[in-house]
């Protein structure tokens, strides 16, 4: 893999958000017009704040939390040292009697060791005094930083009353694009940025999330987190909390990090001259960082157990089957998030494909497991109901010894067992479920498709969506896992992630330095196995992974709609958005249930009259009468988000609240359906919050609407190239006359893209395998493999444009990488190239990545 000789880049007008000819503007506001928030200088900082104390409910809220974080602090700490040192457990166990003169029974306090022995005890124990000097230490520097924060949290909450013109009583109930839109409004007035006249969303986002992009965007391209292949196991992601900090103060923030202040990255790292001696001087410090890890590990360990200890406990006690369930895993978020998505509204989406992911992998319990859990479950109630009769009987029965602590087990195994036994009404339907959650969670590996019923997607999907039990022993060994990590692991890709931030770092005026992934640019990051061919001019490096880029944007256009994008894009929202509209209402000119088995032929439509299924994932039932009544519980997840539908009912609900806003409906609703969430809230504040939470719900359900479509033709492309190309395993003199009658007197209208050849299948492509509204991207060679999502070995590539690579002289150019689960290669049968094909390249860990020059 060959030098990426691209510099570090400032970006042009054409990506800059700023108004035409004002790019390199500085605004000048005479002395007497500057207000208290002209020209804030840490824009990243204040901005961050500003989001912090909306999602923490105002400032009441946020300080009680902090207050109550470092009294936890001290509980956790004390309270422990008192039980090691303070407590005499012989007269708590009953093992030693205590004279009383004026009672025989034994009391609390008569545990407690008096407070003389409790501190020899302390000062004689060095591992006690130091792991109090190390709290306090701790404590100290929170309690420092406690003020400091309450101080800069004055000043926001000041900035929301005064000039925002919002009280911290209305903040809990407004969204946070009506505060983005006020913070949009007022910097022409204060002129909080003087490098641009106006702000826009996208300047917002990239300021509170400028670091959480290079994340997402390195998780992407599989530099991070760091994959392990264990024995029993298999390949396996590690990725904890404890080791996301590690690398943040790495790479961003942190003594010797590659960034010199919250916006700007390095001079250094901007040019490629010095890479290797960068690459040194990095791994180096990933190497002391390691060493410090695991100086610390003891104490920190202590802490993660006595924190667990106390936050877990309880919950256990009263909900034993809480470490059955299960939780999106931090590798799970940071791999589903899009670019340009706030915390809120990537737990908005997962919280809402919780349940179907709960009842997807529900559906892969071991059926000799849940014998063995039956069993189990009737011995130990048989057990239960004996000792419970026995102490209704006579509660003396509880003074004998354990037999308190035998109910309690015995109600721990079966609560456990009975999360092993499934529920005898669940119907087994993997792919009907696994499209509910791809409306949600929006990615996917494209194998996963078709092969939901295969314990392989299971076992990856798992990756995504842990155990909880999982997450906290992930938590609980991280101290002792991260500094390997650090040492033996991430120090190897110190080159390549020196090249990954000078090749994807660009400046954006008013903003500062990016990811460049973060700018959502079709033409330099897409892919042209997801609707972005002819479009981009990214390499095979540039490109996002799993359609990223496309599905980011249209996230971000979605839930931002004042949005302005550059013309390019704006041409590519436009035209997705008319194609998903077109389709929605040509899938909706015929009842789903009158439809043929041939019919239809559009993407939504066969969408739309998907199998059914009696599963159901209701939501809030007052936010569902609401945002979108007809929006269906159960059958398919296109059915249940119908753009048509729940425009109708949106509409229908908003026209009779929001007087004087029929009209501006009517027109937003007769489109796709993105200008309806501008429509002013009611005259009342319950009616404006209705109306947020309706716009809100219905910029979700038209998001999955347009991910579910994205992958539909994306799969269709794919399936459609496929079989085009399966001459691979065929063998070259089949004739036309092999090819079936049914297939011969059928007219399909598709079948004239498709060469008739020798060499071409026997068998035609069903219908519903080929987009009808696509059929200029119909030659779009896909070599997205599909890869999992936890796969490191290898990079999903795009073969190029089929002009290139097919039908100009008959070459198929291929990536020579294994075939994926559900590929056109049939299991155990070689595809013959007889043409060209890559050579086999070696893994990206090991090489410098490609870069083309960025004009």
């Amino acid at each position: 893999m060959a030098h990426f000789d691209t510099e570090y880049q400032r970006l042009e007008a054409s990506y800059s958000d700023s108004p035409p000819g004002e790019e390199n503007l500085l605004m000048h506001v005479p002395e007497g017009a500057k207000s208290q928030w002209h020209h804030i200088e840490n824009l990243d900082l204040f901005f961050q704040r500003v989001y912090n104390l909306h999602q923490k409910n105002g400032f009441t809220c946020m300080l009680l939390g902090e207050i109550f974080e470092l009294v936890q602090l001290l509980f956790v700490v004390g309270f422990t040292v008192f039980l090691a040192n303070c407590v005499d457990y012989d007269i708590l166990f009953a093992n030693k009697f205590v004279n009383h003169t004026d009672s025989s029974k034994v009391t609390l306090p008569d545990a407690f060791l008096p407070v003389d022995v409790c501190s020899a005890r302390i000062r004689d124990n060095a591992f006690v005094i130091f792991v109090l000097i190390i709290s306090g230490v701790f404590w100290l520097h929170r309690m420092v930083k406690f003020i400091y924060n309450v101080c800069c949290y004055w000043e926001i909450r000041s900035f929301y009353i005064n000039a925002l013109k919002m009280t911290m009583s209305e903040l809990p109930y407004a969204t946070w694009q009506e505060v983005q839109a006020r913070i949009v409004e007022i910097q022409k007035e204060h002129q909080i940025c003087i490098h641009k006249k106006e702000l826009t969303e996208l300047d917002i986002y990239h300021r509170i999330l400028r670091f959480k992009n290079y994340m997402v965007a390195m998780v992407n391209k599989s530099l991070l987190p760091v994959r392990f292949r264990l024995p029993a196991l298999g390949e396996s992601v590690f990725y904890t909390r404890g080791l996301k900090y590690n690398f943040e103060l790495i790479f961003f923030w942190g003594p010797g990090s590659l960034f010199e202040n919250e916006w700007s990255l390095k001079p250094e790292y901007k040019r490629g001259g010095n890479r290797l001696e960068l690459a040194d001087r990095l791994a180096s410090r990933i190497l002391w960082i390691g060493i410090a890890n695991l100086l610390l590990c003891p104490v920190i360990l202590v802490w993660q157990i006595l924190y667990a200890f106390f936050s877990y406990t309880e919950v256990i006690k009263r909900e034993p089957g809480s470490l059955g369930a299960r939780c999106w895993s931090l590798y799970g978020r940071c791999y589903l998030r899009h670019f340009n998505e706030l915390d809120h509204e990537l737990m908005s989406r997962l919280s809402k494909g919780y349940k179907a992911a709960s009842k997807y992998m529900n559906c892969f319990l071991s059926p000799l497991l849940t014998v063995v859990a039956k069993n189990v479950a009737f011995f130990a109630g048989s057990l239960l109901a004996v000792l419970i009769a026995l102490t209704i009987y006579d509660e003396d029965v509880l003074a004998v010894e354990h037999v308190l602590s035998s109910i309690t087990l015995l109600g721990v195994c079966i609560t456990v067992c009975r999360s092993f036994i499934p529920d005898k009404h669940m119907v087994f339907c993997p792919e009907q479920l696994l499209r509910v959650i791809l409306a949600h969670i929006h990615y996917m590996p494209d194998h996963w498709q078709g092969n939901a019923h295969r314990y392989e997607t299971r076992d990856q999907f798992s990756q995504l969506f842990q155990y909880k039990a999982v997450f906290i022993l992930e938590e609980l060994i991280s101290p002792v896992v991260t500094p390997i990590i650090l040492i033996f692991c991430l120090r190897r890709k110190s080159l390549e992630i020196i090249d990954f931030f000078r090749n994807f770092t660009v400046e954006v005026v008013g903003v500062g330095d990016t990811c460049s992934f973060a700018q959502m640019d079709i033409r330099q990051h897409g892919h042209p196995a997801w609707m972005s061919e002819g479009k981009t001019e990214a390499s095979i490096y540039q490109q996002a992974e799993d359609g990223k880029t496309e599905l980011s944007l249209m996230h971000f256009a979605i839930t931002n709609p004042q949005w302005q994008p550059p013309q390019e894009t704006t041409h590519f929202i436009s035209q997705l958005k008319e194609r998903v509209h077109r389709e929605a209402t040509g899938a909706s000119d015929t009842h789903p249930l009158s439809l043929s088995e041939s019919e239809p032929r559009s993407l939504i439509a066969n969408l739309l009259v998907g199998p059914s299924t009696s599963v159901h994932f209701g939501r809030d039932g007052s936010l569902t009468n609401h945002a979108a009544a007809g929006l269906s519980d159960g059958a398919s997840a296109l059915r249940s988000l119908s753009p048509i539908s729940s425009s109708l009912h949106l509409r229908s609900s908003l026209s009779h609240r929001a007087a004087g806003n029929t009209s501006t409906m009517s027109k937003a609703m007769a489109g796709s359906g993105t200008d309806a969430r501008t429509v002013s809230s009611g005259s009342s504040a319950w009616e404006g919050q209705l109306t947020s939470l309706v716009l809100s719900e219905y910029a979700s359900t038209e998001m999955s609407i347009h991910a579910l479509y994205m992958h539909e033709l994306h799969k269709q492309q794919s399936r459609g190239e496929l079989s085009r190309h399966t001459w691979h395993r065929q063998e070259s003199d089949e004739s036309s006359d092999s090819v079936p009658d049914e297939v011969r007197s059928e007219p399909n209208p598709h079948s004239r893209h498709f060469p008739r050849s020798h060499t071409f299948p026997t068998t035609v492509p069903s219908p519903s395998a080929i987009p009808t509204s696509a059929s200029a991207n119909s030659n779009t060679t896909v070599g997205h493999q599909g890869a999992p999502p936890h796969s490191s070995s290898s990079q999903r590539r795009y073969s190029g444009p089929a002009a290139d690579s097919f039908g100009s002289g008959g070459k198929v150019v291929r990536s020579a990488r294994g075939v994926p689960m559900g590929g056109w290669a049939e299991e155990g049968q070689t595809a013959p190239r007889h043409h060209e094909t890559l050579p086999e390249e070696s893994s990206e860990d090991d090489l410098p990545p490609h870069i083309h020059k960025i004009t």
